[in-house]
């Protein structure tokens, strides 16, 4: 059987665990009471006393009060009304002047049962002002839903019409004077019918250029516009324009032919407000669970104190703590079947079922298979890879006249799939570890649960590519061995990558479909940076795109060397001396660090936040540092080595900083835990010195790679082997910081209890500041 706090562990909300109970410390006042007990225990009748008059004073009080008549011995104001700054001598006192230790554990239990009642107070309370704010929003889409029904029924296609069919105003040239001013009178009725049916929601229209004005004397009325964010590259555009906002309804009578309802917006707003339905249900659920699981809390331990103090009065103070707010309160459960009746009737077409997919998303449970194949693909991999490594020395392919040609051929494509997997299998044991430390990666980075990768689905992902990657080896060097032509032979790397982007862009429901859908969603955001409102998700992959340059050098190479081969012309020209290689080693060296930086500038366009640009120029020295290291591999001269040495290690310097100060958080040399921060998820504070010392050690590998370049002279196969390894070291080093990255955002969320997604919403007064 699981013990309760293990139970309580795994099941409590990460960013709501200071809220909860604090069932550990009072589990260890317990302990303290039965280690403070005498052989011959005092008779129980005044803790009996105690508690049953502590449970009448909870009888007394209504039921969303909470323990109001409680009063503590050190500084506390009542629950209710009193002066804080009276003090009152308790009854504890009273009857434990001689039980210290039990007088501690009431007094401790009693700010627990404040400290629950409180949250739960200020949640409910935030959840049922969200919970009218959508009722309003609900009402303000019908009424415009009804109205664009309407004119839809009323008015031909022709005339409703013209070349944007989401745009419903009148096309003068169209009609005749007659034909039109009967068309505008009728816009002019429909648009007053509007008006009128949503001042019943508290909104009224005025136009832009009169806002603020009265209408035949009385007081100023709303305009009303329509909020939706700038997270396409259209939308932004229009937004740089000062084009987005706009007033949805003009009034008619001051101008007709600005009068125009957008079908588009409505879908927009739609979307918007059922994201928001669904954000509440599920924070509505989590208080739920807050609620039961610390009232089962409050039942285990005061069992364990019956138990420790051999009591029977603990039921009388639990009658009390049910008539608490955070059970006794309905508030929640109404809404909830509420929200549910709503969405059915609104977003669902009153199909429950379909409803609650979107409700209570069912989490998928773990497949034993995907354990067996993990374990199946891993012995082949290894079975595979010893096979070509021993053909690969008796054949001698990597010395000899062969060596060149072949390099060129295989160490593109198989080094690129080679340090795809690595990055894979660092993000699985990412997956791992978060989920082993309660880190909420799915709520961090906006991920559906039952769509969601986990972590033996990363892993499958990268045991099943390096398995193909090295049969493949294999099979290239078994034909090539065999007398194939070298031309056909060839062609297999080439066949192997065509695979990979026709599995990663295939429509059919299979290989882990929305996860490869969202995956280029957000490389398509990352791609165009500034056009696309930047969430943590973008700017996290971003962050993992410049760790892979080299692969994205190896990509160019092999796309290089298959596409020059179809045309005939010269490999070695083109894909490794010609000016075009250089312009797109340049290209490729700055693409991740150019993305990175207009995100940076795009949430500094969006916050006004100094510290983007900030982070902006970190990216920016990191892409002279490159430049600097590209140019001194084709100029090897004393100058170039100087500005390498100089540029890198500025970069370094600025990018050891953000890492620990700002992306992990560290460094704070007043923290109780010294230079790193007060409040940590691993026990252990060794780990984050180790960890802080290996991230030091990895982002300095590029000095061998400056050796390399100016003293050392090796072989290509080993000039090659020791790219991979450097490659090879930075997605590891980016698999260490991704933890770490993800740990801090958690407690961010933690410190400001953020567990549900808060969605803008659509319709907002025109002078608000949306």
């Amino acid at each position: 059987m699981v013990k309760f706090s293990k139970e309580l562990e795994a099941q409590l909300i990460p960013e709501w665990k200071d809220a909860f109970v604090n069932y550990w410390q009072l589990k260890k006042l317990v302990k303290r009471i039965k280690l403070s007990q005498t052989p011959n225990p005092p008779p129980p009748s005044p803790v009996a006393a105690f508690i049953s008059s502590l449970a009448g004073k909870f009888r007394r009080l209504p039921s969303d009060h909470h323990l109001s008549q409680v009063k503590k011995k050190k500084k506390n104001d009542s629950f209710e009304d009193g002066d804080p700054n009276e003090h009152h001598e308790t009854e504890l006192s009273q009857f434990f002047s001689e039980e210290d230790e039990v007088k501690i554990f009431f007094e401790t239990l009693n700010e627990e049962l404040e400290k629950v009642n409180e949250f739960y107070g200020s949640r409910e309370s935030e959840f049922m002002e969200r919970g009218d704010s959508l009722r309003e929003q609900l009402g303000i889409l019908l009424e415009f839903k009804r109205i664009l029904e309407d004119r839809r029924r009323k008015i031909s296609p022709s005339a409703s019409f013209s070349r944007s069919s989401s745009t419903f105003s009148p096309r003068h040239s169209s009609f005749s004077e007659n034909t039109e001013s009967n068309a505008t009178s009728a816009e002019v009725s429909e648009t007053d019918e509007a008006i009128a049916a949503l001042e019943k929601h508290g909104v009224t229209f005025i136009n832009a250029a009169v806002r603020g004005k009265t209408k035949k004397g009385n007081k100023p009325m709303m305009a009303l516009r329509v909020h939706i964010p700038a997270t396409t590259p259209s939308r932004t555009i229009s937004a740089v324009m000062g084009m987005l906002w706009e007033d949805l309804i003009n009034n008619p009578k001051k101008d007709v032919s600005g009068d125009s309802i957008s079908r588009k917006k409505i879908q927009w707003a739609e979307k918007m407000i059922r994201g928001a339905f669904v954000e509440l249900y599920k924070g509505l659920g989590l208080l739920k669970t807050f609620s039961w699981l610390n009232m089962k809390a409050f039942v285990k331990i005061l069992k364990k104190f019956d138990k420790v103090a051999n009591q029977k009065a603990s039921a009388s103070y639990l009658q009390g703590v049910k008539k608490s707010a955070f059970i006794s309160s309905d508030k929640v459960v109404r809404l909830m079947d509420e929200v549910e009746s709503i969405f059915t009737k609104h977003f669902a077409n009153d199909d429950r079922k379909k409803a609650m997919k979107y409700l209570r998303p069912q989490q998928p449970k773990d497949s034993h298979m995907t354990t067996f194949f993990v374990g199946l693909f891993t012995g082949c991999f290894v079975s595979l890879f010893i096979v070509y490594a021993t053909l690969a020395h008796l054949s001698g392919v990597f010395s000899g006249p062969n060596e060149v040609s072949y390099m060129d051929v295989v160490y593109p494509v198989f080094s690129m799939f080679a340090l795809l997997s690595l990055h894979m299998f660092m993000y699985g044991c990412n997956l791992f570890t978060w989920k082993q430390a309660r880190i909420n990666y799915n709520f961090i980075f906006e991920f559906q649960s039952s769509t969601a990768l986990k972590y033996r689905d990363a892993f499958l992902i990268c045991t099943t590519t390096m398995t193909a990657v090295v049969g493949a080896l294999v099979i290239h060097l078994i034909l090539g061995l065999s007398g194939f032509s070298p031309v056909q032979v060839d062609y297999i790397p080439g066949l192997l990558l065509l695979i990979f982007v026709v599995l990663l862009i295939c429509p059919f429901d299979m290989f882990y479909r929305p996860t490869r859908y969202y995956f280029l969603r957000v490389f398509r955001n990352t791609v165009f940076s500034p056009f696309y409102k930047v969430l943590l998700v973008d700017s996290f992959l971003a962050d993992q795109l410049t760790s892979q340059i080299t692969l994205l050098r190896l990509m160019e190479s092999a796309i290089c060397y298959f596409t020059a081969g179809s045309f005939g012309m010269r490999r070695g020209e083109i894909c490794k001396s010609g000016t075009l290689y250089w312009e797109l080693a340049y290209l490729s060296s700055f693409l991740p660090y150019y993305w990175r930086a207009m995100q940076c500038a795009r949430r500094w366009f969006d916050d006004n936040d100094l510290d983007h640009l900030a982070n902006l120029g970190k990216y920016a020295s990191a892409m002279v540092a490159a430049g600097a290291r590209l140019t001194y591999s084709r100029q090897d001269t004393h100058f170039w080595f100087i500005i390498v040495l100089v540029t890198s290690f500025v970069a370094t310097i600025y990018q050891l900083y953000w890492d620990f100060a700002k992306d992990w958080g560290i460094l704070n040399p007043k923290s109780r835990n010294p230079w790193l921060r007060d409040e940590l998820i691993l026990k252990s504070k060794g780990i984050y010195y180790l960890s802080i010392v290996l991230n030091v050690i990895l982002r300095v590998a590029w000095v061998e790679s400056v050796l390399q370049l100016h003293k050392l002279h090796i072989r290509n196969v080993e000039s090659k082997m020791l790219d991979f390894l450097l490659a090879s070291l930075e997605v590891i080093r980016r698999g260490h910081w991704n933890f770490y990255r993800l740990e801090n955002e958690q407690l961010n969320n933690v410190g400001k209890y953020r567990a549900v997604k808060t969605v803008p919403l659509p319709f907002l007064d025109a002078d608000s500041d949306g």
